[in-house]
């Protein structure tokens, strides 16, 4: 194996927690008083943290209404809180690719834009918590992704170099964070994107599952 390290995107990668974030959302508008969003506009809405989704959710709410958009995060996150992990559900292959990767005796860790508070006991809830010995969330660092802040931390509690280090998400956002911090990226398909498909091109690899990744991971290192 030419790689050091493992990190993976949460959202959209290893779990597709948009029931969830419908449900906290859909609670969220119903306070305020506001229309509600369908599910599928919450898949596209997913990607760069907490507060993009909310303003997103907010019907067209002026950027410059910076106390409008805090007040509805603190309702959001009051609702998510009791909505977390009881409906996410993880995407095929990702139990079993987990396991294949933890065999290969890297270090794994988790990389994403959730804050911490939701994103520990979300990983508890399903199970996926015992994989990482590393986890990053929003709040981790001063920048989210995709700043390369993130991953150069993981790696940096990984101890491994960030050339060495292999980044699997399902997104644009996961592409030019692992480009910018020197890592290699592969991008699963059945993500989020903000609607948009991810494209082959853009990544080191398109892969259907974590299995296919390491998979591809290997023949990466056979050919090298």
């Amino acid at each position: 194996m030419q790689f050091e390290s493992v990190t993976f995107d949460l959202d959209g990668t290893l779990l597709d927690t948009v029931p969830d974030l419908h449900e906290a959302a859909r609670r969220t508008l119903a306070e305020l008083g506001l229309p509600p969003r369908s599910e599928d506009e919450i898949r596209k809405f997913v990607g760069q943290g907490v507060g993009v989704l909310v303003r997103r959710c907010l019907h067209g709410v002026a950027p410059s209404d910076e106390a409008r958009l805090a007040a509805a995060v603190e309702v959001f996150q009051r609702h998510y809180v009791a909505v977390n992990g009881q409906q996410s559900r993880l995407f095929a292959g990702v139990r079993e690719g987990l396991e294949g990767w933890r065999a290969t005796g890297l270090p794994l860790a988790v990389v994403t834009n959730k804050p911490a508070a939701f994103t520990l006991p979300l990983l508890e809830a399903t199970g996926l918590a015992p994989y990482f010995a590393v986890v990053v969330s929003g709040d981790s660092t001063p920048h989210r992704k995709p700043h390369p802040a993130p991953l150069w931390h993981a790696c940096d509690q990984m101890g491994t170099d960030p050339a060495a280090n292999l980044h699997i998400g399902d997104s644009r956002h996961d592409i030019e964070t692992a480009r910018k911090a020197g890592c290699t990226v592969f991008c699963v398909p059945y993500g989020y994107n903000e609607g948009e498909a991810v494209r082959g091109e853009d990544c080191d690899a398109l892969v259907g599952s974590l299995e296919s990744a390491l998979l591809r991971a290997g023949e990466l290192a056979m050919n090298r």
